[in-house]
């Protein structure tokens, strides 16, 4: 396993009625993920032509803290509360960081 950043974009259509529970469900759950270690970076927003869908972007400085991020209690928490919110499946997309690839070549 390398030390390669792990970087996403996470897209999840929300059921409008379950939209307010899942920003009150966020708001908890962000100043903890904010504060583990390896995390570079996660952002929760929104798109500006449909606020029922939420576009999270993550950055951890490695697999192990992705891991790490995945194994704690409040992150299973807020991922069934956002399953349970859902209106249809999360698209997400892997990122690499273009200076990491271009410092390759």
């Amino acid at each position: 396993m390398t030390n390669e950043k792990i970087i996403m974009l996470i897209e999840a259509k929300i059921q409008p009625q379950r939209r307010a529970e899942l920003v009150e469900a966020a708001r908890e759950y962000l100043p903890l993920v904010r504060a583990e270690p390896g995390v570079d970076g996660f952002y929760l927003t929104v798109r500006k032509d449909d606020p029922n869908t939420f576009v999270f972007y993550e950055i951890y400085s490695s697999q192990a803290a992705q891991d790490f991020h995945l194994q704690q209690e409040f992150t299973k928490k807020f991922l069934a509360t956002l399953k349970s919110a859902q209106a249809g499946e999360r698209v997400r997309t892997n990122l690499v960081e273009l200076a990491a690839e271009a410092s390759a070549l």
